[in-house]
């Protein structure tokens, strides 16, 4: 038979003298096939080049190996960073991921979980976004039925999470900015999480620990996951009623404080360190652009590759363990201080 006749999984068993369920054993777990028919079945694929639907053979199966992500934006660096990890592991362990990305919105993310749930998979990886009663209880739904690892910012007390130990990592970065100058005035994210409030719940902790007077930027409140924007806004209209209250800035992610230095510097203003500068700026989370924005940002390193590792580690053994509500694990996973150039 030509590899032009190969089209479906019997056509390639027909060619190699082999029954669909065995075919069909082998490109589910080559192992589970003996080695004179694994050998067999590999020299017909050589010679047909036929190709299975792996997503066919997958959905044939009580449990697929497929993994679902979810993420809420797919251009953010920092879930790029989780995402690559994840998948690497992911396929290494033998399952496919599929990736969807909610835009911030709970309807989307509705969405992601109804298509997931379609497809039996085997475990879900997922950010939340902030959705009502009603989507918080589909969410609940499937933490019941399947394995699911959250990320970056917990559901409930009652689900397995992984993220990032914001208390430490935030008093690390204010600690560090009150021995230097003038006391940090703190510039808020969007509330688009719970890392929004645990950040400046630790700015406000480590302030008061050190006996300085916290000083909150009064901004526009905001769920916007436009980060850059929505602080280009905020400083251009902070600058036209006076400035901030200090010259120096700490900024709840480094997205904020993109924005924030491209006002500034549009506005003829100079960060950094030296006595001639206006102000001093420092972010969260040390985006890719970190390093190559000007001036370079002093920054928290979240430790992405880790948190990426044990998500996918803990998803995986809560798979092949197949308990089904095991007791929840919370880690949380240390920030590294980098000092660069604008702080």
């Amino acid at each position: 038979m030509t590899a032009k006749q190969v089209r479906t999984m019997e056509d390639f068993a027909a060619s190699v003298g082999l029954s669909r369920p065995t075919v069909s054993k082998y490109f589910q777990d080559p192992g589970s096939v003996r080695p004179k028919v694994r050998e067999k079945i590999e020299q017909g694929l050589k010679a047909t080049g036929f190709r299975p639907n792996l997503f066919a053979v997958n959905l044939n199966r009580r449990r697929t190996k497929i993994i679902g992500l979810i993420f809420p934006s797919s251009l953010d660096p920092f879930f790029t960073g989780l995402r690559r990890r994840i998948e690497a592991e992911a396929t290494a362990a033998g399952y496919m991921p599929f990736v969807f990305s909610s835009d911030g919105r709970a309807e989307l993310e509705a969405e992601a979980l109804e298509t997931l749930g379609s497809l039996n998979v085997a475990g879900v990886i997922m950010v939340p976004v902030r959705g009502d009663d009603a989507h918080r209880a589909k969410v609940k739904a499937l933490a019941q039925r399947i394995p699911v690892v959250f990320m970056d910012a917990p559901f409930d007390d009652e689900e397995t999470f992984v993220g990032t130990n914001n208390a430490q990592s935030m008093a690390l970065i204010t600690d560090y900015l009150t021995r230097l100058g003038d006391r940090p005035c703190y510039f808020d994210m969007p509330d688009v999480n719970s890392n929004a409030r645990d950040r400046r719940e630790a700015y406000l902790a480590t302030m008061r620990q050190r006996g300085l007077e916290p000083v909150l930027v009064p901004l526009t409140p905001s769920d916007s996951w436009d980060f850059e924007r929505y602080a280009f806004d905020e400083t251009n209209r902070i600058l036209a009623n006076g400035g901030f209250p200090t010259r120096t800035i700490l900024c709840g992610n480094d997205r904020v404080a993109f924005g924030l230095l491209a006002a500034l510097n549009q506005a003829g203003l100079k960060v950094g360190l030296g006595p001639d500068c206006d102000y001093r700026v420092a972010g969260h989370d040390n985006q890719p652009l970190s390093e190559y924005i000007w001036p370079p940002l002093t920054t928290v390193q979240q430790n992405t590759a880790e948190m990426g590792r044990v998500a996918i580690r803990l998803l995986l053994a809560r798979i092949a363990s197949g308990e089904q509500k095991p007791h929840a694990e919370r880690l949380l996973i240390g920030g590294e201080l980098i000092l660069r150039a604008s702080a």
